[in-house]
């Protein structure tokens, strides 16, 4: 007797989503192979008669074969339909992934196992060993999700992964939300920390810090609203939206993946993110954009002097088709400090009007969350919030502040060598575009 497991698809007319739900028979290898086709083609047929949409029977017909094998990968996924009445437009979405109670409880497991024996993910031999150590601590469902999402580059992928309940967040051991991340207790997080990496690990990606960010400040950040800062256009603001950008977008050598793990978001603040896939297609009003001529300043709360403003690169790289990007909307578009010649600031305006729309933020981390960010195809951001304050039904309660946990993390630490310590590859020290901040160049 074989156990498989087989979706079915339920479409929901009113709403025009697709739900994923997952059925388990018993049977021998005959019933398998009726079952399996059977069912298969069922779906195709069924959805393309109800939705006369040769569109949906092509979206269908090669995404499901990537569903119908993978139980509880529950979907705001990849494809949505927009439009309630009618099939008119398909738009790309981050796939959420609902963690099971077995699989959060082998990374908690892991974590505690891994705290007593390294003490803290900062240990370089923990670290040196994550990629290991995550292929035999994680769930395979997870670590084979991590794996594809890390060298998918095509059109289907968005580029940012949810896994919904990663972990079980002890809300009294953290306490109270301290006033900045300077004042955090980062023992606290140190749980966290493991089952961070470890997500790195399965990508595989290692941890690093920046010497651009917090002067490096140890592989995790915490992300806390600052009072001092709350109109700024940085982690610790909260008054105003934070632009959609790819981190350190000033950086030859930027994180490739981050993670952002919602230890409390109380203030129920959604996210936003953007990916450069979620166009239609790269066309020829795109092209500018790869030329080397656009202004990238470093970060509101760093410094830009003469000759690194004058620096220039390109938002977009890599395969002109599908692309990769470096983008900072704040600091290259609405920085009033940053002039644009005409040309760049025209292509810059182009590509925001359409990029602007296509802005996803109808995902409202909860604690245990973490979005996992391919940082060359997707921007991040946060809307605008009051911390501390709850409102429901249209009335404020007081809460506790949010916390997030950022990580960052490379693929390669020999491509960015001269751009790291000489005593410590995974701390890297550029400061703009290819150059090293003076003072640690020979350290």
């Amino acid at each position: 007797m074989v156990h498989i497991s087989i979706c079915k698809v339920i479409f929901k007319s009113i709403n025009c989503e697709y739900y994923f739900d997952t059925i388990t028979y018993v049977s021998d290898s005959q019933v398998f192979n009726f079952l399996h086709f059977f069912t298969f083609y069922l779906v195709i047929y069924k959805l393309f008669i109800n939705l006369n949409s040769l569109l949906l029977f092509r979206i269908i017909k090669n995404k499901y074969k990537n569903y119908y094998l993978t139980p509880n990968l529950f979907l705001m996924n990849s494809i949505e339909i927009l439009d309630k009445d009618s099939i008119t437009a398909v738009k790309l979405l981050p796939a959420a992934i609902e963690i099971t109670s077995q699989e959060r409880r082998m990374i908690k497991d892991a974590a505690v196992h891994l705290h007593r024996k390294y003490g803290s993910y900062e240990n370089r031999d923990f670290i040196r060993h994550v990629h290991q150590l995550a292929s035999y601590f994680l769930p395979e469902r997870i670590l084979n999700i991590a794996a594809d999402f890390a060298s998918d580059f095509s059109k289907d992928q968005y580029g940012a992964l949810i896994f919904k309940g990663l972990m079980d967040i002890d809300q009294e051991e953290i306490g109270i939300t301290p006033s900045n991340w300077q004042s955090a207790d980062s023992s606290k997080f140190n749980l966290y920390g493991f089952a961070c990496a470890l997500v790195h690990g399965a990508l595989p990606s290692k941890p690093v810090q920046y010497y651009s960010q917090r002067k490096g400040g140890g592989l995790i950040h915490a992300i806390i609203p600052d009072e001092k800062m709350r109109e700024t256009q940085t982690g610790s603001g909260s008054a105003t939206d934070l632009y959609v950008h790819t981190e350190d977008a000033f950086l030859k050598h930027q994180a490739d993946f981050l993670s952002f793990m919602y230890i409390r978001n109380e203030e129920q603040v959604p996210s936003t993110l953007y990916s450069i896939r979620s166009h239609e297609s790269i066309g020829e009003n795109f092209k500018p954009l790869f030329e080397r001529i656009y202004k990238i300043p470093k970060d509101a709360n760093l410094e830009t002097d003469v000759n690194e403003e004058e620096t220039l690169d390109s938002v977009l790289y890599g395969n002109f088709r599908l692309p990769f990007m470096r983008f900072d909307a704040a600091e290259q578009l609405f920085n009033p400090d940053i002039q644009q010649s005409e040309e760049a600031h025209h292509c810059l305006s182009e590509f925001w009007e359409e990029a602007r729309h296509l802005i996803y933020s109808d995902f409202t981390p909860q604690a245990g969350d973490v979005i996992l960010v391919n940082n060359h195809l997707c921007a991040h951001g946060r809307s605008a919030f009051r911390a501390g304050v709850r409102n429901i039904d249209g009335v404020e309660h007081q809460c506790q502040r949010r916390i997030m946990l950022r990580m960052m993390s490379k693929v390669s630490l020999i491509d960015m060598r001269a751009h790291t310590l000489t005593d410590d590859p995974f701390f890297v020290i550029e400061e703009h575009l290819g150059k090293n901040f003076q003072q640690l160049q020979n350290v």
